[in-house]
C-alpha cells in the first residue's frame, strides 16, 4: 500500500452503477447522518450493495428478508451494520415523505443476526507489547512517531479514530500526573484517559523532534524526514500497526487488538474492572466483561487439571 493511500482519509466510493436520484438522494442523506468515516464507507457498501440486489424490484419486507440470507456467509456484526444502514435509509425515507409509517414500520422489523458467544479477539502478551514496541526505529522521525502510535494505543486503549484526532493542548497535566481530558469516544461519550510516565516519554521525544507544539499531535511524515500535513489519517495508524505486527511475526494484527491488549493486560495485572470500563469508555460493566471475555480464561483453563 502507497504512502499517498495510507496517509490520506478515504470516504466512501461512489457506487459502481447509476443509481436512480431517489436512491442517490436517500444514499447521501444517510451517509450524512454518521460521523465516523469508517462507518460511512461500511454504510455506503450496504447500500450499494442492496441496491443492486434490488434492481428495479421494489422494496418489500420479503425482498429484504431474502437479502439477508446473500448474507449468511459475512459475521453476524458485519450483517447487524449493514442491516442498520438499511434502517436508517427507510428511515429517511419516511421522513421526506417517501414511504408512510406503517411501511416503514414493515421494512425495519427484522431482526438482528444474533451473536452467539464471546469473541476472543486478539491480543498480546506482556513480552509481544515490548517487542512491538521496539519495532520503530526512533533514531528517526518516522520512528519516534509510530513508536507514539503504538504506544497510546497499547498504553492508553484508545479507538484508531480517537488517537487520529488527538490534539496536543489535550494531553494536560491534573493532580500530579499527565492525562487526555475530555476524550470523546463511541456514542459521544466523554472520558479521561490517564497517561503512563512511558508514554508521556515518547509523545515528549516525538513533539521535540518534530517541531511541534499545538494542534494535532500526529502528523504524516515523508520518506526524507519532512511533516507533510496537519493530520494523519486513522487508515495510517492501522497500517503502521499492521507494519509493526508482521516484523515480530503476527499477521492480521490490527489497532483494536492493542486496545483489546491494554485492557487484558491492565486486568492480568490486578486491575479493577470498573476502573477499565471507565478506561475504555464503555458504557456498562457487562460490555466490559463481555470485551474481557471474563468469563473464560483460556491461559489457565477449568480443563487443565482433570487428572486423567
Amino acid at each position: 500500500m502507497s504512502t499517498s493511500i495510507v496517509h490520506l482519509e478515504q470516504p466512501p466510493a461512489e457506487p459502481p452503477f447509476a443509481l436512480t436520484q431517489a436512491q442517490a438522494r436517500l444514499r447521501q442523506m444517510v451517509l450524512d447522518s454518521v460521523q465516523s468515516v469508517h462507518s460511512k464507507r461500511n454504510y455506503a457498501k450496504a447500500l450499494d450493495d442492496l441496491f443492486a440486489f434490488c434492481a428495479s424490484r421494489p422494496l418489500s419486507r420479503a425482498l429484504l428478508m431474502e437479502y439477508r440470507t446473500t448474507m449468511e456467509h459475512l459475521s453476524p456484526s458485519t450483517i447487524n451494520v449493514r442491516m442498520s444502514a438499511i434502517r436508517k435509509l427507510v428511515g429517511e425515507a419516511m421522513r421526506n415523505g417517501m414511504i408512510g409509517r406503517e411501511e416503514a414500520d414493515n421494512l425495519t422489523d427484522i431482526p438482528n443476526v444474533r451473536q452467539k458467544g464471546t469473541r476472543l479477539g486478539n491480543w498480546l502478551t506482556r513480552e509481544q507489547a515490548k517487542e512491538l514496541l521496539a519495532v520503530p526505529d526512533r533514531s528517526k522521525l518516522k520512528g519516534k512517531r509510530d513508536y507514539v502510535i503504538i504506544a497510546l494505543l497499547v498504553g492508553c486503549a484508545l479507538r484508531r479514530r480517537e488517537l487520529a484526532t488527538l490534539n496536543i493542548e489535550d494531553i494536560q497535566l491534573r493532580e500530579g500526573r499527565w492525562v487526555i481530558i475530555d476524550l470523546r469516544g463511541k456514542g459521544g461519550r466523554i472520558r479521561t484517559v490517564a497517561v503512563p510516565i512511558w508514554v508521556k516519554q515518547g509523545i515528549k521525544a516525538w513533539m521535540v523532534a518534530a517541531k511541534i507544539e499545538e494542534g494535532r499531535l500526529l502528523r504524516p511524515v515523508s520518506k526524507s524526514g519532512k511533516i507533510l500535513r496537519d493530520e494523519l489519517g486513522d487508515w495510517a495508524i492501522w497500517s503502521v500497526v499492521e507494519q509493526s505486527s508482521k516484523q515480530i511475526g503476527i499477521e492480521h494484527f490490527g489497532a483494536h487488538d492493542l486496545r483489546r491488549t491494554c485492557a487484558k493486560l491492565c486486568r492480568k495485572n490486578g486491575g479493577d474492572l470498573e476502573q477499565i470500563k471507565f478506561l475504555l469508555g464503555h458504557s456498562s460493566i457487562q460490555t466490559t466483561e463481555r470485551y474481557l471475555g471474563s468469563e473464560q480464561d483460556i491461559a489457565v483453563a477449568v480443563n487443565d487439571n482433570l487428572g486423567l
